[in-house]
């Protein structure tokens, strides 16, 4: 099965601080992405019903980028990417991620997506 990347780009009225906070700390990221989190250091333990999986935030610069790298990921080539900035236009925020998924999983990846930044932009307030 061949790996794709896939890259989405959502506006929200939030500022980049704010996503930051909600791409970066345990209370906030349990409000939106995953149900339950550890961080040690760079190491980031995301569960969803009952499933660990481990990343290692391998860049981070408040308030514009995150990007971690999966443990298991299938290609060293593989991570997972926030990027946040202003739109110099509306002076909104743009919110665009990076992720990975088989070639026959786009679609249902980009609805997780979609669901979970439906959630973040009810959490985050737009």
């Amino acid at each position: 099965m061949d790996r794709v990347k896939i890259e989405m780009e959502f506006i929200f009225r939030a500022s980049p601080t704010i996503l930051y906070k909600f791409l970066t700390t345990p209370s906030n990221l349990i409000r939106w992405f995953c149900d339950e989190v550890d961080i040690s250091g760079e190491i980031y333990t995301f569960v969803w019903e009952g499933s660990e999986e481990v990343a290692t935030m391998i860049d981070d610069i408040e308030d514009e980028r995150i990007r971690f790298k999966w443990e298991d990921a299938d290609s060293d080539e593989e991570f997972l990417e926030f990027r946040m900035m202003r739109s110099p236009v509306t002076g909104e925020t743009i919110l665009e991620i990076t992720d990975y998924c088989d070639d026959d999983e786009v679609s249902d990846q980009r609805q997780l997506w979609e669901s979970q930044i439906k959630m973040l932009r009810q959490e985050a307030g737009g």
